[in-house]
């Protein structure tokens, strides 16, 4: 597909197909009502794999529009918009995230968490809690109103084609953010803008367009690179500055006064206008650290240690994430009532995993 000898293209497929048959959603179909898990034995996943690669290879494949599905969003009563590829999609899009992945990898700056191989929540809430117990007391909790579905396709394509020549791929990942739109009922309409949530190559399209805010921020912490530049800058009235994104969630740490982080709202907009986003009046907002702020699942606050004059950072599972846990153990009890306890201890170990980390 995208190397030069067929046997390189046959492992890229087969790796990626085992990926796609091994995820979670192996058992959902899109439009064509074929779903990954359904392709088994030997000879009909040899010819399944056939047919894509030979597609591939005269350049006939085209895309189908995504199905779309409304699912609830975790801890509210509002939906979240799914767009879900068929299995050679799916697979396809796999294939590109092999080869996409490692290059764009090596751009990425360490302020970004989401989505990325070897990085976890976990990282992000750690770093945060750390820049907290150094001064940075100020957040700017930003939320980007619709992201994946209005992010400009002009403006991913733009930051894709700064580092990829190969006209076939490019040829590809356009036509995947084109594919459209299938509605429950069977209307297809275009896709003006945006990557489906849903589409494997989806995370990383939208890490790809959101580096902008990454260079943004890590260029003004560059200009005082050093503690001592850093101290002066502030003492003259400065302020200094760290963002820390999950996909199209992020933070912005403030070592300053409270009207430099509220200089964000404009700042940020700018950056973002660009393409295509724009920030959730009603969901961003600036607040001190003494306040708190929940941020992937998780309560980060500063307050004083029981016993002491001292002030200190804590790190706990939020509120909501808390709730969401036991609403998933009371559904799954209630579920297993009837089996043995080393079922029902097996059917919770997931859960307790999600809960297992807080500093």
């Amino acid at each position: 597909m995208m190397c030069s000898t067929s046997s390189t293209t046959e492992d890229f497929l087969t790796v990626a197909w085992e990926r796609v048959r091994g995820n979670k959603g192996a058992r959902s179909a899109g439009v064509d009502r074929l779903t990954p898990a359904s392709i088994t034995g030997d000879a009909e996943t040899v010819a399944f794999l056939g047919q894509v690669r030979d597609q591939l290879k005269s350049r006939t494949f085209v895309p189908l529009p995504v199905r779309e599905r409304m699912i609830p969003k975790p801890g509210s009563s509002k939906l979240r918009r799914l767009g879900i590829p068929t299995a050679m999609d799916r697979m396809v899009q796999a294939s590109l995230l092999l080869v996409l992945e490692p290059i764009f990898e090596a751009d990425f700056k360490p302020v970004s968490y989401g989505f990325r191989p070897r990085r976890r929540a976990q990282d992000a809430i750690a770093e945060i809690h750390a820049l907290g117990t150094r001064n940075y007391h100020w957040v700017f909790e930003a939320d980007i109103a619709a992201c994946f579905d209005e992010l400009a396709h002009s403006a991913i394509m733009e930051r894709v084609r700064a580092r990829i020549v190969d006209k076939r791929v490019l040829a590809l990942i356009k036509a995947f953010l084109k594919a459209g739109i299938m509605s429950g009922d069977g209307t297809v309409r275009e896709s003006e803008a945006g990557t489906p949530q849903g589409g494997i190559l989806s995370p990383l399209l939208a890490n790809i367009a959101l580096t902008v805010l990454d260079a943004h921020f890590c260029a003004k912490w560059d200009a005082h690179l050093t503690s001592q530049r850093r101290d002066a800058h502030r003492k003259r009235g400065g302020a200094t500055y760290r963002i820390v994104r999950y996909a199209d969630d992020f933070v912005i740490m403030v070592a300053g006064t409270k009207a430099h982080a509220d200089a964000l709202w404009d700042e940020v907009a700018a950056v973002i206008a660009p393409l295509g986003l724009r920030l959730s009046a009603e969901k961003s907002r600036v607040c001190h650290l003494d306040e708190g702020f929940d941020f992937l699942g998780f309560r980060i606050q500063r307050r004083r240690r029981k016993g002491t004059n001292k002030m200190s950072v804590y790190t706990y599972p939020s509120k909501k994430a808390l709730l969401s846990i036991m609403a998933k153990v009371r559904a799954l009890t209630k579920r297993a009532r009837h089996h043995g306890l080393a079922d029902l201890l097996g059917r919770l170990n997931p859960v307790e995993g999600t809960s297992s980390w807080s500093c």
